[in-house]
C-alpha cells in the first residue's frame, strides 16, 4: 500500500469519529505561564504588533471563510497533536529539534502556505507553548507580503549581516503567543545562507532550545534548492498534499527528498467538499517506517 492511500485510509478513519465542538480559531485566549525565556522576550526592545488581517488573509486565500473556522478548528487539532508531542515530549517522547516544523510540499499550489498560517494558529493555543512563524519562502515570501512587511528586514537579512540580531526583527501579533518573522530581502545567495552554520545557529535561536515552536513555511520540495537546507535543519517535516491533484509520482519524488529525514508526515488537503462554501477539510496521516499514525 503506498504512502497517500495510507494517508487516505487514515483520513477515512478519522472521519467517521466525531468530534467535539471546538471554538474558532481567531476567539480563544489562552493562558500562558511565563517560562525564562518569556522573563528575557518582555526585558527586550520588541517590533510594534501586526494586526493580522483576517479578510485580507481570507481575500488571499490563507484563511477559510468565516463560518467554516469551527470545522477547521476541529481538524487542526488532530494535525497539530502529534507535532506538538514531538516538539515539547507533551504526551510522549520528543524527536531531536521536534521544535523546528517545516511546512513543505511538492510543488507549488498544493496549501503549504495556508497550512502553515493555520497551523501556527491552532499551535498557539495549546497552554504553555509560544510558536514563530517563520517566512522560509524565501522565493516566494506569500506571508510576508500578505501581512504589509515585504520592506521589512527578516531571516535573510539575519543571515547576511552578522551583527544583526535576528531576536530584533521578531514581530508579536494581535494572536496571544504568536509571533512572525518575516522572510527578508531576496538574494541570490539565497540557498548558500540557508545551508551556511550561521543558519543552523539562527534555527536554535529561533527555538530558544525547545522553549518556543518554530514554523518554518517553506518553498516547494521540487521546485527550489532552498527547501532541503531547511529541511536539513528541522526536526519534523509536514509535507502538503493536495487531493486529487498532486500526482502519486511527484509525491513519492518529493519524499525521496526526505527518506533520511527521521519524522515526515502527511497533510492531505482539500480532501472532501463538506459544503458548497467549505474549501478545506484536513486530515493527518504520518509516514515512518512505512506505518501510519496520528
Amino acid at each position: 500500500m503506498s504512502v497517500v492511500e495510507k494517508a487516505i485510509r487514515k483520513l477515512q478513519e478519522q472521519q467517521q469519529q466525531p468530534a467535539s465542538p471546538v471554538e474558532p480559531l481567531a476567539h480563544v485566549s489562552p493562558v500562558h505561564p511565563a517560562t525564562p525565556a518569556q522573563a528575557r522576550d518582555a526585558a527586550a526592545p520588541q517590533q510594534p504588533p501586526i494586526a493580522l488581517d483576517r479578510g485580507a488573509l481570507r481575500a488571499s486565500g490563507l484563511l477559510p471563510p468565516e463560518e467554516d473556522m469551527g470545522l477547521l478548528s476541529r481538524q487542526y487539532r488532530k494535525i497539530k497533536h502529534p507535532l506538538v508531542t514531538q516538539a515539547i515530549g507533551l504526551g510522549g517522547p520528543r524527536v531531536p529539534k521536534g521544535y523546528l516544523i517545516m511546512i513543505a510540499s511538492a510543488m507549488a499550489g498544493e496549501g503549504k502556505t495556508f497550512t502553515a498560517l493555520n497551523l501556527a494558529l491552532s499551535l498557539a493555543l495549546e497552554k504553555d507553548v509560544r510558536v514563530l512563524l517563520v517566512d522560509g519562502d524565501v522565493a516566494k515570501p506569500q506571508l510576508t507580503h500578505v501581512l504589509g512587511l515585504a520592506q521589512a528586514p527578516g531571516l535573510l537579512d539575519a543571515l547576511r549581516q552578522p551583527d544583526l540580531d535576528v531576536e530584533s526583527l521578531i514581530r508579536p501579533t494581535d494572536v496571544p503567543a504568536l509571533s512572525f518573522l518575516a522572510a527578508g530581502a531576496g538574494a541570490e545567495e539565497a540557498t548558500e545562507l540557508l545551508a551556511s552554520a550561521r543558519m543552523e545557529r539562527t534555527a536554535e535561536r529561533l527555538g530558544q532550545q525547545g522553549e518556543r515552536i518554530v514554523v518554518f513555511d517553506s518553498p516547494p520540495l521540487l521546485q527550489t534548492t532552498e527547501s532541503p537546507m531547511l529541511a536539513r535543519l528541522a526536526g519534523q517535516v509536514v509535507v502538503v498534499v493536495r487531493a486529487e491533484s498532486t500526482p502519486q509520482p511527484v509525491l513519492l519524488d518529493a519524499l525521496k527528498t526526505l527518506e533520511a529525514h527521521p519524522s515526515v508526515s502527511l497533510v492531505l488537503n482539500q480532501s472532501l467538499r463538506v459544503a458548497a462554501s467549505a474549501y478545506y477539510y484536513y486530515g493527518y496521516g504520518s509516514e515512518r517506517s512505512n506505518t501510519v499514525s496520528g
